[in-house]
């Protein structure tokens, strides 16, 4: 018999709520000195990829912000974060925090975890510019509806 703390039992607070967590990342800010950084480190073919596509999330609009998380850029709205970019030895990700909610008719994305998905992109591959871009896109306007979503409910 345990006479220590009682046995906790995990809630499923989306089933029961209804609503998925956003995830939060602090220190987010217009232009990122660390991101800059990052970004400029290392000149190669792969960075460069990475630079490309994270000026992209930049262009998503005025209130995108970014931070260095887990070492690598993060595109954020306010403190949520959309996307970011990482480089490897032979390969770039392009990834989305909330990617396995994405439609994805090219089918770029890959990954199995229960929300992000990437897009790993290597130097002299062909990738299909327009689909990624799209998913930028989709990416940026799902975490302002999720934070939409979030604040009505907050009002309610």
């Amino acid at each position: 018999m345990n006479q220590g703390k009682p046995r906790r039992i995990p809630l499923d607070l989306h089933g029961l709520t209804g609503r998925v967590g956003i995830f939060r990342i602090s220190g987010a800010e217009k232009r990122s000195p660390a991101v800059e950084s990052w970004l400029n480190d290392d000149p190669s073919e792969l960075r460069t990829i990475a630079q490309r596509w994270f000026a992209r999330m930049r262009e998503c609009g005025e209130d995108v912000r970014e931070a260095l998380h887990d070492g690598c850029p993060v595109a954020c709205v306010a403190d949520a974060p959309f996307g970011y970019v990482n480089a490897f030895k032979g390969h770039v990700n392009v990834g989305f925090f909330n990617g396995a909610a994405l439609d994805d008719p090219a089918h770029l994305l890959v990954g199995s975890g229960k929300r992000m998905r990437h897009v790993k992109l290597t130097a002299g591959g062909e990738s299909n510019v327009t689909a990624l871009s799209d998913l930028v896109n989709a990416a940026y306007m799902d975490i302002k509806a999720c934070l939409d979503a979030e604040r009505g409910s907050e009002n309610a």
